[in-house]
């Protein structure tokens, strides 16, 4: 297939923006963005926003495009991503997917199908309340006692997923496994690109990053989206650094103890964002250092994606 993206994806604080930006310009790319905060207008400090002078530097899509007041989806980010990838073929230019938000990454990988069945409304209303009333636990406990296998695969904190898999379960249809629910998409190739650090330095990293959001006045952006009418309930501002800086705003507990659960829970995101990529098929790892130049990473990295591009590297290898 003549038609090629190319993914760069892994865990948050891993350099994906500075390798996409870089890997972009050598390989004549326009980048596309599979990051769940970036593309809400007005939160640019806590979403760790490519800046200005980066997007700069190449075309980015889906970046600064949504208003955060508004509901999003993965049903909508995929009706975008794919109109701006067919945007960028159409110049001859070759599309550069990067993020870490697996599902955004799936909806462009494959023909996923978002339509969700009403089910029972009641039952939804209950498992929803129990979940605020117990915690997303409990539910989650529900959906292990029924079926194992999706509760090993759905996070616990993903309370909708669990509830539609516990509604499946509940009526005898158990949720197929990741390997089985998509099928790839014929509308182009995908040449997928993953980058990952030693643990340690990649926690450092994002120690690092929580304290400069801190300095560049996280803080501050927040308070400005609480006063245009945002609250904890908006879908943009459950993302980790918004809600946990909501609690100390509201007298919940130090600023100190919201930038110790930033943290944490950011390095627990990661984690969980290594899972999610390294069930991909075809995926090529990069293993990045501090001590490593990060111009020998990028020539390895082009060198792949160039093999990958003029077709000398088969799917089944990668």
């Amino acid at each position: 297939m003549n038609r090629k993206i190319l993914i760069v994806a892994g865990p948050t604080a891993v350099g994906k923006t500075e390798y996409a930006i870089k890997l972009a310009q050598r390989l004549g790319g326009e980048i596309v963005s599979a990051d769940s905060m970036q593309l809400y207008r007005f939160m640019d400090i806590g979403s760790a926003k490519p800046t200005t002078e980066e997007q700069a530097q190449v075309k980015h899509y889906l970046v600064d495009e949504i208003d955060p007041r508004e509901p999003f989806s993965a049903a909508l980010y995929q009706r975008r991503a794919k109109a701006a990838i067919e945007d960028i073929f159409s110049k001859g230019r070759l599309p550069v997917i990067s993020g870490g938000t697996g599902l955004y990454v799936n909806s462009i990988l494959y023909d996923m199908d978002f339509t969700v069945s009403s089910g029972d409304g009641d039952r939804r209303k209950l498992l929803e309340q129990e979940a605020q009333q117990f915690g997303n636990e409990y539910v989650h406990e529900k959906l292990r006692l029924l079926d194992p296998e999706a509760a090993a695969r759905i996070h616990p904190n993903n309370l909708k997923k669990v509830i539609r898999a516990l509604e499946a379960a509940e009526s005898g249809v158990k949720i197929p496994s990741f390997e089985r629910s998509f099928v790839k998409t014929a509308d182009y190739d995908s040449i997928l690109i993953g980058l990952c650090r030693d643990r340690e330095e990649l926690y450092r990293r994002i120690d690092r990053r929580v304290d400069l959001l801190m300095e560049a006045g996280l803080v501050e952006e927040i308070r400005g989206l609480l006063a245009m009418g945002l609250t904890e309930e908006n879908i943009s501002m459950k993302g980790i650094g918004y809600k946990e800086i909501i609690g100390y705003l509201r007298g919940e507990y130090p600023q100190e103890e919201a930038v110790r659960l930033v943290k944490r829970n950011t390095r627990h995101y990661a984690k969980r964002q290594m899972t999610w990529f390294r069930r991909l098929p075809g995926m090529k790892w990069f293993t990045l250092s501090e001590e490593q130049s990060a111009e020998e990473a990028l020539d390895a990295m082009t060198a792949y994606a160039e093999a990958a591009l003029a077709g000398e590297i088969l799917g089944d290898e990668r």
